[in-house]
């Protein structure tokens, strides 16, 4: 009995038609991201086990995808340590290898590894998949893409502005409507050392970046929880619930964190960031988010979240300032500051809000409807022409039956058909039928070319 074919849960085939519209996602950011001068790099789809263990905690260690090492590879393994059972060790004695959790390691240590031959800063671009053996449920997949984009080596805060831009652009290409968040991880410092716990700064941030899910009581519990106490977490309130513009938050928070100069050089860097902006039109509402937290063992300066305003969905792009990338790999003190564009999330955003354009959708725009052997010679021509003119054309395969040839470009959504018989050929025209009107046109090839590219 034949095997039923199938693929390993937490995986997607993706059909053609969704691939045309995934590539536009591709194309529209990586557009963007040329635009600005970042050049692109891929990673390969395995890194070695040192290069990945310890880079993501505990739990992220669980999650990786290790790889067998080649041949025999239990050969080498005592017999006593298989008795043992302990999976950690005996995995290190079979497996040197990993497929990546993410691209950010990989470009870390990819930068160390050939610092002597970039060009610092060093913009780069990177849309590639990425692997956790995550348990898969609704909206959590084993394999799934990545679009990064980041600069290292400098400190310079035109890059989050920049950064800013790029985000407002792309999602106006896209036509999806978006609220940039945006905050300093200098000044979740600030806070911390304002109610009295700097101690306890990642506590504190872990709790108020569930605002949004938990609401302010769990929030409040949670700190108690995790040993605030109650004159702090009551000190805490006023700044969580701060009103106002933007500029009016920061001068809130200038009196607030007076006394933190860690805390008052964030408010420097998101005020100059916010000066920047104000000169450059930028589309896409940006709104100081003090929640806002994001991985603090990672970021150590500004720090963005993307929501899409007409569709109920987590963030589709997230990123900040981490100012020592490269240290996990002996290089330090080499800055930098990305965004990671989520193109999963980003798809069923469009998806749902039916913003694909339907132009952009169809591969083909031609068919030539194939009349016999004669006519297949002489339509080869034409269609070298047409594809020189840079149209994607297709010439049906055999003489079949006019209806299967017409499904044929229905089912695909080709918009034009071409007939080419005898009498089209010795007039020098072909027969051209609008799909969708079903009118119907006799013209030269020139003019066909001309009437497609427009």
């Amino acid at each position: 009995m034949a095997q039923s074919p199938s693929i390993p849960k937490g995986t997607r085939d993706y059909s053609p038609e969704i691939m045309v519209k995934r590539n536009y996602i591709f194309d529209t950011i990586k557009s963007v991201f040329k635009l600005y001068g970042y050049m692109p790099l891929e990673t390969p789809a395995m890194e070695n086990l040192s290069t990945l263990m310890g880079k993501y905690g505990d739990e992220g260690d669980k999650l990786l995808f290790k790889i067998l090492n080649s041949g025999d590879f239990m050969a080498h393994v005592p017999d006593n340590e298989l008795q043992e059972r302990n999976s950690i060790r005996l995995t290190n004695k079979i497996s040197e290898k990993g497929l990546r959790y993410d691209l950010t390691v990989p470009f870390a240590r990819f930068v160390v590894q050939h610092q002597s031959e970039l060009t610092f800063p060093f913009k780069r671009y990177q849309i590639q998949p990425v692997w956790r053996a995550d348990r898969p449920q609704k909206g959590r997949y084993r394999e799934f893409y990545q679009c990064d984009v980041d600069v290292v080596g400098s400190n310079s805060l035109l890059h989050e502005v920049e950064l800013i831009q790029m985000v407002d652009e792309v999602f106006r290409r896209l036509k999806i409507h978006v609220r940039l968040l945006i905050n300093n991880r200098k000044v979740l410092a600030g806070i911390a050392e304002a109610i009295g716990y700097p101690d306890k700064l990642v506590d504190i941030t872990v709790a108020i970046d569930k605002m949004d899910k938990i609401g302010l009581e769990n929030v409040n519990a949670e700190l108690r929880e995790k040993g605030i106490c109650d004159e702090a977490v009551e000190k805490l309130q006023p700044i969580l619930n701060l009103q106002g513009s933007n500029t009016e938050k920061l001068s809130q928070l200038r009196t607030i964190l007076k006394d933190s100069e860690t805390g008052l050089k964030g408010i420097e860097e998101l005020s100059t960031v916010f000066d920047y902006l104000d000169n450059l039109q930028i589309n896409t509402e940006v709104k100081l988010d003090l929640t806002l937290a994001r991985g603090l063992s990672y970021y150590t300066g500004a720090i963005f979240e993307v929501k899409a305003l007409d569709v109920q969905i987590g963030s589709i792009t997230g990123g900040g300032r981490y100012d020592d990338l490269t240290g996990i790999f002996g290089l330090k003190n080499m800055s930098g500051v990305g965004i990671s564009f989520g193109a999963d999330r980003i798809f069923d955003v469009m998806q749902q809000l039916a913003l694909f354009p339907q132009d952009n959708m169809t591969t083909t725009q031609i068919l030539f409807v194939n009349f016999g052997e004669k006519e297949e010679r002489y339509c080869l021509s034409l269609l070298k022409q047409l594809r020189a003119a840079g149209i994607n054309t297709e010439l049906y395969p055999e003489a079949a039956k006019m209806k299967k040839q017409m499904g044929y470009a229905d089912k695909k959504g080709i918009p034009y058909v071409a007939l080419v018989g005898e009498t089209e050929i010795q007039e020098g025209i072909l027969s051209l039928k609008d799909m969708t009107s079903g009118e119907q046109t006799n013209l030269r090839v020139e003019d066909v070319i001309t009437k497609l590219k427009r």
